[in-house]
């Protein structure tokens, strides 16, 4: 009976030290675990929910709640002027609409300068950025690259007209403004999809380039050039005239210093003739 009692408490010993240690390797897997988790954690980049376009939102639309969802968004590169809540967007107090003044792709996040206040007209005024100007400049078949021009493109402006004196005039073609933006064509600051020949173009230039576009338009022809996607290149000083285009180079006139005329007379003496330099009269 001790004996059957003995072994009866050794095997309930053993099972007693098997569950502590197996208890010890499960809390100190759980610790383990724990603590990667917390590392982990602290790697996370912290976000805050901004409001981006549920579509493809195009020029003039009126945005509505069902065109925007919330994305987290790291809290570190959250663009300028986006709006992380619902009630900044769409504000409670005015049910007036925002209207979209630059077009956005889907998933794109909407800006403040992307879309109107509430209620306020997304006319041409709207996609003038602070101290810029609007100036519409003429064009045709062929100063206007033959209507693939659209809103938001960017063109370097090129003149061509006369310069000098009556006596050197020569005519010219010289690049006057470079990378400006397009914000309208003809009447429509709306891309309409397919080329159209525009009468006219409108620019966003500041009051100086105003000025310098009208006294080009006035004195010589202005040609338009459109500028790539993503062309981040700056344009030099560029002028060409008839004689760079030909590859013409003015010969050099050599001039010939006229050379000192000498008068002498001669005189003798004896058997020895002298000359004796003197003013010439003629």
């Amino acid at each position: 009976m001790r004996m059957i009692f003995g072994l009866v408490l050794l095997f309930g010993v053993a099972l007693a030290g098997g569950a502590v240690y197996m208890a010890k390797n499960y809390i100190g897997a759980y610790q383990a675990e724990l603590a990667r988790e917390r590392a982990a954690r602290e790697q996370v980049v912290p976000t805050v929910t901004v409001f981006v376009a549920d579509r493809a939102l195009k020029y003039g639309e009126e945005l509505t709640r069902e065109d925007v969802r919330e994305v987290n968004w790291p809290e570190t590169a959250i663009p300028e002027g986006a709006f992380t809540e619902m009630d900044t967007l769409f504000p409670p107090n005015n049910p007036a609409p925002r209207l979209i003044v630059r077009d956005m792709e889907a998933s794109e996040a909407v800006l403040a300068v992307k879309v109107t206040e509430p209620g306020q007209d997304a006319g041409l005024t709207s996609r003038l950025e602070r101290g810029m100007r609007a100036f519409t400049i003429k064009v045709d078949v062929a100063s206007g690259v033959s209507g693939f021009l659209r809103p938001g493109d960017k063109v370097d402006v090129y003149w061509t007209g006369q310069i000098g004196s009556n006596d050197g005039r020569k005519e010219v073609t010289k690049l006057i403004e470079a990378a400006v933006r397009l914000i309208a064509i003809d009447q429509s600051a709306v891309s309409l999809g397919e080329a159209t020949i525009a009468r006219t173009v409108t620019v966003s230039v500041s009051p100086e380039q105003v000025a310098a576009l009208a006294q080009a338009q006035a004195t010589g022809n202005l040609t338009l050039s459109l500028v790539g996607t993503g062309d981040d290149t700056i344009a030099s000083a560029i002028e060409v005239d008839q004689r760079t285009l030909l590859g013409i180079v003015e010969e050099e006139v050599i001039v010939q210093a006229q050379e000192e005329k000498v008068c002498t007379i001669r005189t003798r003496r004896g058997a020895e003739v002298m000359e004796i330099p003197i003013p010439c009269t003629n």
